[in-house]
């Protein structure tokens, strides 16, 4: 069994069971587990969340948003579209919070009986959880294609291997749910304030919402474990007001010029675009389906009329973009939105592969996967980074092999048998330039390149000896709110691109930023 499906399992072990599961990225499919039926309603005590309570702006949305020539763009012009749409998200970090208790409860749960059994909470999941679940049936996946064909949209043999993760994963969340319903009644767990309102002091952080055999669960970590959460909602609020915004503005753009000329809009854009736009040949359409022939489903011809209407269209959108971009050269503009500050996380750094001073005033930790092509592009950035920031700066790489990279986790088990012997670096060197080629027999035989011990090499990964530090940094990962590869931090704070200039602007900042030393 995949070892990644243990870290998914654990995710599901964690919510509650009155509530749909999230899954871990690294998951093949998405997969909720089954809600159990409504809780009794009960009063809720004072300071107990309502569902407006969200606590996820980063700050107060400002009432002018931007200027146009003096003309203002208030918060009443955002669209109702994008008001339901930023009210949907708010929503989400609503009920992420009334589940986060019952998340934390089962966590600490699993991790005491694993410690009582003297096992890993991984392993005891693959005992009493993976075990006990039986691949669907023929007559199972046949079923649910049956049910979902329309949504689908493909022939059954299409997506069959999907279908059968989806419902084996699906089986394991029930499993999981039952399993932590069982840990919990033999438990002693005190439930104080169910739905608590989201702190605003550090005393309402310091507040007592349940206890797990004596161990206490605050206000604080509730919201610790929901700040990737929140921080994803605040990007996704600001690029959709942004958006609303910059669409206003070039409205208001486009208004003034009619005005000034003394004309219509629509006549304006006739006069700037419509015209100064030019018929799609069909040499131009031949000359885009033969570039993208392989996403395109059909024949030329057949498509012909479809992709010249495509390319016209492309082209009236781009003329239009450029008269804006005419129009805001010659316009005093100001806005007022900003983007959210994005958090700063505690990452743990022992016992990982390094390079430079642990004294180092910045820390980069990466989170990679051999066999991500866009970790061995990011490579030659990180590198440089390193030599113009020596001494300045310390590298952590850390595991997060993902489940559509079939031999991502046992190249990332092969990389900590080769550090073991002291050739990390240069055991990861060639596996970002083979990741084709990263097959049990190919890692082994790079180990002989490296004239490592092999017999020492080829034990610790038939074993599996590492999968333990591989687990703890897919379940680091996926508290961060890590979903993808390479996923990069600078003291702590996530970069935004995984570009040299991106890296290089956060390592400035984080040396101009004070010292918490």
């Amino acid at each position: 069994m995949n070892k990644l499906l243990l870290i998914l399992i654990i995710t599901l072990v964690v919510y509650s069971t009155s509530a749909p599961a999230q899954t871990s990225p690294a998951a093949p499919v998405d997969k909720q587990a089954t809600p159990a039926s409504p809780a009794p309603s009960v009063a809720q005590p004072a300071g107990s969340a309502r569902e407006e309570d969200c606590a996820c702006e980063a700050q107060p949305l400002p009432d002018v948003l931007a200027t146009v020539n003096a003309v203002r763009i208030t918060s009443k012009d955002i669209s109702e579209q994008t008001a339901q749409r930023v009210a949907a998200l708010h929503k989400q970090v609503v009920e992420a919070r009334r589940r986060a208790l019952e998340s934390q409860i089962n966590s600490k749960l699993l991790d005491a009986e694993a410690k009582k059994r003297g096992t890993t909470a991984p392993k005891l999941l693959e005992d009493e959880v993976i075990s006990k679940v039986k691949d669907p049936t023929d007559a199972e996946v046949q079923a649910f294609y049956d049910q979902n064909k329309t949504n689908i949209g493909a022939e059954l043999k299409d997506v069959r291997g999907d279908i059968i993760a989806y419902l084996r994963n699906k089986k394991e969340g029930d499993e999981a749910q039952k399993y932590a319903a069982s840990l919990r009644a033999v438990a002693q767990v005190k439930v104080l304030m169910p739905n608590a309102a989201p702190p605003t002091t550090a005393a309402e952080r310091a507040r007592v919402l349940a206890t797990v055999n004596g161990e206490q669960i605050t206000s604080g970590d509730i919201e610790n474990s929901l700040r990737p959460l929140i921080f994803s909602v605040q990007e996704q609020v600001y690029t959709l007001r942004r958006i609303d915004v910059d669409l206003k503005i070039n409205d208001t753009l486009l208004e003034q010029e009619a005005q000034k000329r003394k004309i219509t809009t629509i006549a304006l854009l006739d006069a700037e675009v419509t015209t100064k736009s030019k018929p799609v040949t069909e040499a131009e359409a031949r000359l885009f389906y033969d570039q993208n022939k392989q996403q395109l489903n059909g024949e030329f011809e057949p498509l012909k009329p479809r992709l010249i209407k495509y390319l016209q269209q492309q082209q009236a959108r781009d003329a239009q973009l450029a008269f804006a971009e005419q129009l805001r050269r010659a316009a005093v503009i100001q806005t007022f939105l900003t983007p959210p500050e994005p958090p700063v996380y505690d990452i743990a750094t022992d016992d990982q592969p390094s390079l430079g001073s642990q004294s180092a005033p910045v820390t980069i930790v990466e989170f990679t996967d051999y066999q991500c092509p866009v970790c061995a592009a990011a490579q030659p950035s990180i590198e440089r980074v390193m030599k113009e920031y020596e001494g300045k700066a310390r590298l952590v790489v850390r595991d997060f092999p993902l489940e559509q990279h079939a031999n991502a986790y046992q190249a990332a088990l092969a990389a900590e048998a080769a550090r073991e012997q002291g050739k990390y670096w240069e055991y990861v060197a060639l596996l970002l330039r083979n990741q084709e080629k990263l097959g049990t027999p190919a890692l082994k035989d790079y180990a002989s390149q490296l004239a490592l011990d092999r017999q020492k090499f080829d034990a610790a990964l038939d074993s599996k000896k590492f999968s333990d530090q591989v687990q703890r940094d897919v379940r680091d990962a996926l508290r961060l709110g890590v979903n993808g590869t390479p996923t990069i931090y600078v003291n702590g704070r996530r970069v935004s691109e995984n570009t040299y200039e991106s890296l290089k602007a956060a390592m400035d900042a984080a040396l101009k930023a004070p010292s918490k030393k």
